[in-house]
């Protein structure tokens, strides 16, 4: 029997843009969609329509009564997924949440604990994990092949914000809603892979913001700075600033006796030997990897791959960089 799956809050953008995590559902042939919700009817609607039409709501709440779905996508503005999250768990649905599941890291604490209480199976996308670099980098990392480990680097500058207008989620330029900008939806993802490749905690050094780009209420470009008790040093950079269509991406990790690199879909090892090219694309979108991983672990009793724990701590950091930025 196929999983039945229902998805809350579709007016998000993933929904069919950029991660697309419907269109990746709708070509699983193991997977059934049985209800799309969103406050906006025809938002539900239109989603629907695209994905073979599964019946829309508004309500999510009625739409769970109703379907009684195996397992839950959801999505939505960051200022409801706490309720959200909480709803869920109180309900015993196992589910996937889109990042940053709130609006501050407060909120994650929240759901974090409730999930941890209830034992219950709670999924977070943070799909960079999946990068053939991590990969590769933890491989390296277990073999003590960088030696010492100085520094690691991640830049991502998308293309503008105005993207989440045109792709249904004008609340994405709204502070008080999405929580922040580029810094909390981007930079979650570089921070994460920080935290989960050195295996430690850090702490921000130094981090700043600019508005200047697009002149939004949210910000479009920052930079941070990270530091982790053995003294490895991290630099986020991410921003909405990149020129067209595409992207302007770069990750390193960097040791006493090696170097990895990927950018422009290139992965290279540097080391005293010489240069070493890798494998660095992965056999399908990332999203959908994150997807099939959390169904197969949800299906098999395992934990999930990445939970809420994973993200209270990255937007911990998030938190530490708004507040040093203000000053």
């Amino acid at each position: 029997m196929p999983v039945r799956i229902a998805a809350i809050e579709v007016g998000h953008w993933h929904a069919l843009f950029d991660a697309a995590y419907l269109k990746a559902l709708a070509r699983m042939p193991e997977v059934r969609l049985v209800g799309l919700q969103d406050p906006d009817a025809e938002m539900a609607a239109q989603r629907a329509s695209q994905v073979g039409g599964p019946p829309a709501y508004t309500d999510y709440r009625e739409m769970l009564a109703k379907t009684r779905p195996d397992f839950v996508l959801a999505l939505g503005r960051h200022s409801v997924m706490g309720e959200i999250a909480h709803f869920l768990l109180d309900e015993g649905y196992p589910f996937l949440m889109e990042k940053p599941m709130g609006v501050n890291a407060a909120e994650v604490r929240g759901v974090a604990d409730k999930a941890a209480a209830k034992r219950a199976f709670v999924a977070v996308p943070l799909f960079q994990r999946y990068q053939p670099f991590v990969a590769h980098a933890r491989r390296m990392l277990a073999e003590g092949a960088f030696g010492p480990v100085s520094h690691f680097y991640f830049r991502s500058n998308r293309g503008s914000s105005a993207r989440y207008v045109a792709w249904g989620s004008p609340w994405m330029l709204d502070p008080a809603v999405a929580g922040g900008g580029c810094l909390r939806n981007i930079g979650l993802h570089g921070i994460d892979a920080f935290l989960h490749l050195l295996g430690e905690d850090a702490e921000v050094a130094g981090a700043q913001v600019s508005f200047r780009a697009h002149g939004a209420r949210v910000e479009d470009y920052a930079t941070l700075l990270l530091r982790t008790p053995a003294g490895v040093l991290g630099t986020i950079e991410v921003g909405n600033t990149f020129p067209g269509k595409g992207a302007d991406a770069e990750w390193k990790l960097a040791g006493r006796d090696a170097l990895l690199v990927q950018r422009g879909g290139s992965l290279r090892c540097t080391t005293a030997a010489g240069e070493q090219e890798l494998a660095g694309q992965p056999p399908e979108p990332l999203p959908a990897i994150a997807l099939r991983d959390a169904l197969a672990r949800w299906q098999t009793g395992q934990p999930p791959a990445i939970g809420v724990e994973d993200c209270y701590r990255a937007m911990r950091l998030v938190d530490q960089a708004y507040a040093i930025a203000k000053r």
